[in-house]
């Protein structure tokens, strides 16, 4: 007899459990509003309506429309736009909140805006959560204001593909407080009085998030604050100075936080225009601005920073395996942080601080066996063949040894790879050799390597423009000979021979 009750008993959870995955349903046009509404024909047409009714694990679908504040989600259900956040919008109306998430809940696909509270005790203008086990996707999250408390756009939670712009808060991350965030964009926030903390983020962890444009009042970091970041850009933040009593800006990028693999360029602040009193690893920071610490050069980062396996200017006291050269951005004027094929920042960090797999763009975080500075990853294949290459002689793959003429025949380690030669063994290099004239025929020849195809370049004047005389001309193994019977008149004539970069 036990056998059939346990069967009786798996068969009733079962089908509780199935039960509980009901769907609730929400439209502004609904003319029928009939609970539990569970179909678009009896839909509720409010969301606070719909979740009052909905169970954990429920799903509360909202379709298009301005919706008012505050839902206050209490239980682990899942709240779901039909058609994304452009068209979903929860607005608070300015006098409070537009969503509180308890644990394990989420919302996906909305806006919410106009959030917050002129009382200064209440944290998260767009939204509050009970930790970082509730979960916000794909959303937007702007101008939303809280006073004298914490997160102007979100408090806690955590957040994937979101962006938090134009959010303000009196005290603590003007973004974001207490938050993790995925690929999160962070513009134009702002912690702005006396004393503030955070424009972008404050106490919160941010992996692969872009922070642009966000301010702290006469307090600290600009950018983020207290933070942990990974492959993260900081660009265009500023922590500045007021009368109100403050004690001055600092961290225009980054006041107290870790970074990892992160790029600060172009932030600024009276002391530690990129960075304030951080720790730093395989970052790059570098033209940032600090308005009174410029008698010792130091306007990327403070004193008190330690910075390894960084790029920037002057070398740090605090850290090792620092380099000065400029990163060679791909287009810093257009906020274009990437680097281009010949900086020096790549291969240069240490993969010793790597954790994560991909960089800022979402590729591979290691190509070429070591990874680079800042937030991208140089993701060229002729680059990588390129390390590769380096490798199977030996070489090393750092920053250092690059352009390194190892073998001292005039010809760095990238330019014997274009040209197929040896770069351990002086005697193999692109060199032209004497020519032979036959009549009027004056044939040039060079040390070549078989199958690399070679131009030939020539001009009466060295420092006049050359012009192309052939191209494609399939090297052999030794010597290889060009025959010009164009070189009219006495000349003279000058020659260059040239492998054209992959």
């Amino acid at each position: 007899m036990k056998k059939p009750i346990s069967l009786t008993v798996l068969t009733l959870l079962l089908a509780v459990s199935s039960l509980s995955a009901a769907t609730h349903y929400v439209s502004l046009g609904s003319t029928n509003p009939t609970p539990p509404y569970t179909n678009w024909v009896t839909a509720a047409t409010s969301i606070q309506a719909a979740v009052n009714v909905a169970a954990a694990n429920d799903v509360v679908l909202v379709t298009n429309g301005v919706y008012p504040g505050y839902v206050s989600v209490t239980n682990a259900l899942a709240l779901l736009s039909v058609n994304g956040s452009q068209l979903t919008v929860i607005n608070g109306g300015g006098t409070n909140r537009c969503a509180y998430l308890t644990n394990g809940a989420s919302l996906t696909g909305f806006t919410l805006t106009n959030g917050g509270y002129t009382s200064w005790q209440y944290n998260g203008g767009g939204v509050e959560c009970a930790s970082t086990n509730a979960f916000l996707t794909n959303c937007l999250i702007v101008g939303n204001v809280v006073g004298y408390a914490s997160g102007g756009g979100a408090y806690g939670g955590t957040l994937y593909n979101c962006t938090l712009s134009g959010n303000r808060v009196l005290a603590e991350g003007g973004g974001a407080y207490g938050a993790t965030l995925y690929n999160c964009t962070l513009t134009g926030n702002s912690a702005a009085f006396a004393n503030s903390l955070g424009g972008g983020a404050c106490s919160c962890t941010l992996y692969n998030c872009t922070l642009s444009g966000n301010s702290s009042l006469d307090g600290g970091g600009g950018g983020a604050c207290g933070s942990t970041l990974y492959n993260c850009t900081l660009s265009g933040n500023s922590a500045t100075a007021c009368e109100c009593g403050g004690s001055g800006s600092v961290g225009g990028g980054a006041d107290g936080c870790t970074l990892y693999n992160c790029t600060l360029s172009g932030n600024g602040a009276e002391s530690g225009g990129g960075a304030f009193g951080s720790t730093l690893y395989n970052c790059i920071v570098y033209f940032n601005t600090s308005y009174l610490d410029t008698s010792s050069g130091a306007t990327n980062f403070d004193s008190s920073s330690i910075l390894n396996y960084c790029c920037t200017t002057p070398l740090p006291t605090n850290g090792v395996g620092n380099i000065t050269n400029a990163p060679l951005f791909v287009d810093s004027a257009n906020g274009n942080l990437r680097l281009q094929s010949n900086s020096p920042c790549i291969n240069a960090g240490n993969n010793t601080y790597v954790t994560t797999t991909t960089d800022l763009d979402g590729r591979p975080r290691i190509v070429g066996g070591t990874v680079d500075m800042g937030a991208y990853e140089c993701q060229s294949p002729a680059l990588l063949d390129f390390y590769n290459w380096l490798q199977t002689y030996g070489l090393s793959t750092s920053a250092l040894s690059v352009y390194a003429d190892s073998d001292g025949d005039g010809m760095n380690n990238w330019q014997e790879w274009v040209c197929g030669t040896n770069p351990t063994n002086r005697l193999s290099v692109l060199r032209l050799l004497s020519p032979s004239i036959t009549g009027t025929k004056l044939t040039v020849t060079w040390q070549s390597v078989a199958g690399v195809n070679y131009f030939l370049v020539r001009s009466t004047n060295p420092a006049a423009p050359f012009t192309l005389l052939a191209t494609n001309i399939l090297g052999q193994a030794g010597m290889t000979s060009y025959g010009d019977t164009n070189a009219a008149g006495k000349g003279p004539f000058f020659y260059r021979v040239g492998v054209k970069c992959p």
